[in-house]
């Protein structure tokens, strides 16, 4: 990664801690497409619009309202990103994780990624939530080519547990407390394949996905999880399942349609990702 590069994320972030004194957050929260609301449970908070920072890009979709939320949740210091970047976009694969290495470099050690996606598994139905167990990268890119500053990470980061089992574990547990309170959530756990988008995947595609091994497709995600664990950060991924993307039975979909069920699954999903950010420790 050219040098340029680093000194971006540097100054970023230096722009960013001058408006906290001091403060530095422990976790960073990345809502995607209808999720945004979560960042309302946020106290104390600092709001920054993405395009008053230094070196940022601007979120440009329906649903993502461009700003960090940083404040407390649940006794921790946290920066959430109300609304992400994408590959589709226009951005390169860099661009769209900068935000990742900015987090990191304020404090962050712990990354709650969540999305919007279709679901491949027939087990599954709209409003789930599903824990991502591993990924299927398919954007044919990945934000680590090109020349690697050790400051950042790895030149060859290690994969195999790129999604922490210990915070998976930790989810179901908070799942199951919640049933065992009346509550109605319910949490899969599956493979999330990454596309470019912005188009929705024709049924042959969709298919082919599940055949591979995919529960859940989206747009988003995969290149942050690279980036992620390249800077040594512990992720716990959750997708919420806004719609059935199985290929024989596919029906029409808009955004619209995906942001109106992200918005009725809020309840669950904002109770899951609050306790836990209350039990986590790193």
């Amino acid at each position: 990664m050219e040098t340029n590069y680093i000194q971006q994320i540097q100054e970023a972030a230096q722009w960013i801690q001058q408006r906290l004194q001091g403060n530095a957050p422990q976790l960073g929260l990345i809502l995607g497409s209808g999720l945004g609301d979560m960042a309302a449970q946020v106290e104390n908070s600092t709001i920054i619009p993405y395009d008053q920072i230094p070196h940022f890009p601007v979120s440009t979709v329906e649903g993502h309202a461009g700003q960090f939320v940083i404040g407390t949740l649940e006794g921790k210091s946290v920066i959430v990103m109300q609304g992400r970047f994408h590959y589709y976009e226009g951005y390169s694969m860099r661009k769209v994780v900068f935000p990742i290495y900015v987090m990191k470099q304020l404090g962050i050690h712990t990354l709650v990624i969540t999305n919007a996606a279709g679901g491949m598994n027939r087990g599954f139905q709209a409003g789930d939530l599903m824990l991502i167990s591993d990924h299927l990268n398919l954007t044919g890119d990945n934000p680590l080519i090109g020349f690697n500053h050790s400051e950042l990470g790895l030149r060859f980061p290690d994969m195999s547990e790129a999604y922490s089992r210990s915070y998976r574990e930790l989810a179901k547990q908070i799942a199951d407390d919640m049933r065992n309170e009346g509550k109605s959530i319910r949490l899969q756990e599956g493979v999330y394949s990454g596309i470019t988008g912005p188009s929705y995947l024709p049924p042959a595609e969709l298919t082919m996905l599940a055949r591979l091994g995919g529960d859940a497709v989206g747009m988003s995600t995969v290149g942050e999880v690279v980036a992620a664990r390249h800077a040594g950060l512990k992720v716990l991924g959750i997708s919420c399942i806004t719609d059935m993307a199985i290929g024989e039975e596919l029906e029409p979909l808009t955004h619209e349609q995906v942001v109106a069920v992200a918005n009725k699954t809020k309840p669950m999903f904002i109770e899951l990702v609050r306790r836990f950010v209350a039990q986590v420790t790193n």
